[in-house]
């Protein structure tokens, strides 16, 4: 393989992991904050793509059909954690169960809704094409969601490291008890958190719907690479998820080309080493 295949491969790998960054990344935050393994994120991964695919088709604009598949993944988190999850909190097992009956529930929805037909998104002009690095002409487009991803994880760390709103939520997580007696209302953060997480995975579906091509059981599909990368890099750790994300996307990338009889292997296999050597993941901390 030259120079110029592994540079093209890496690129590859990395716009992928900046789309898994986009899902693990609210994982790994509802995680970290709530302590909830929330197993329904892909399925929200999937409504937010299909909603977006339709309001594109309504509207043939980009930036419409983000907004609207991020609010609709928002929508149905925010009912998902009042109507349900707040009724088994801190219960793990039932907590864990509800998520996967909720996933079901929409991914049942959605192929009524939509149909088991893949579905996509023209890639908006504006990041159509390619840009020629040294001898490799790379899609735009994949740039577009590799600087996407970067954009979201300043974000959420300036967010959790730089404002009141991430002092409330390090408060509530790290003594709630403490954090209600001087007046925060610490369900209703969590509630927000959980919302933002799920608006980030509706986030990613419209993203990945320009990438890759929404379908059925394309949730859980997703969903695998994200629960390595927050398993490698550690629930809870916005860190990890980045480079959890990275990783991930590098050895899919490269195993792909170089021994594709083993690419899920290649994948899974670290996660495994990960769990044996260090449960908590690369940045994880462990829990009393």
């Amino acid at each position: 393989m030259s120079l110029d295949e592994v540079a093209l491969q890496a690129l590859n790998g990395l716009s992928f992991g900046a789309l898994l960054f986009l899902l693990a990344s609210g994982f790994t935050l509802v995680f970290g904050l709530m302590q909830i393994v929330n197993l329904a994120h892909g399925a929200f991964y999937l409504v937010g793509g299909y909603v977006g695919v339709a309001a594109f088709a309504a509207s043939g604009n980009f930036l419409a059909a983000v907004a609207a598949g991020a609010t609709a993944a928002a929508v149905i988190g925010l009912a998902s954690e009042r109507l349900l999850l707040r009724r088994v909190r801190g219960q793990e097992l039932p907590e864990v169960l509800l998520t996967v009956g909720i996933a079901l529930v929409l991914a049942d929805a959605c192929l009524a809704l939509f149909g088991g037909n893949p579905r996509s998104i023209p890639i908006p002009d504006a990041v159509a094409g390619g840009v020629q690095l040294g001898a490799v002409t790379y899609p735009m487009y994949r740039l577009f969601v590799l600087s996407l991803a970067v954009a979201v994880g300043v974000l959420l760390y300036a967010v959790q490291h730089r404002t009141r709103l991430g002092a409330l939520i390090r408060a509530g997580v790290d003594d709630r008890e403490v954090a209600e007696s001087l007046g925060i209302d610490v369900p209703r953060v969590f509630t927000a958190m959980f919302v933002f997480g799920a608006a980030l995975a509706g986030l990613a579906g419209v993203v990945a719907a320009g990438l890759l091509t929404l379908r059925p059981g394309a949730d859980t599909d997703i969903l695998l690479f994200a629960l390595v990368v927050v398993v490698v890099g550690g629930l809870g750790s916005l860190q990890g998820a980045a480079v959890g994300s990275a990783l991930i996307g590098l050895l899919d990338a490269f195993s792909k080309v170089w021994v594709p009889e083993l690419s899920s292997f290649a994948v899974f296999a670290p996660m495994a080493i990960v769990l044996i050597f260090r449960p908590s993941g690369l940045f994880g901390r462990s829990r009393p």
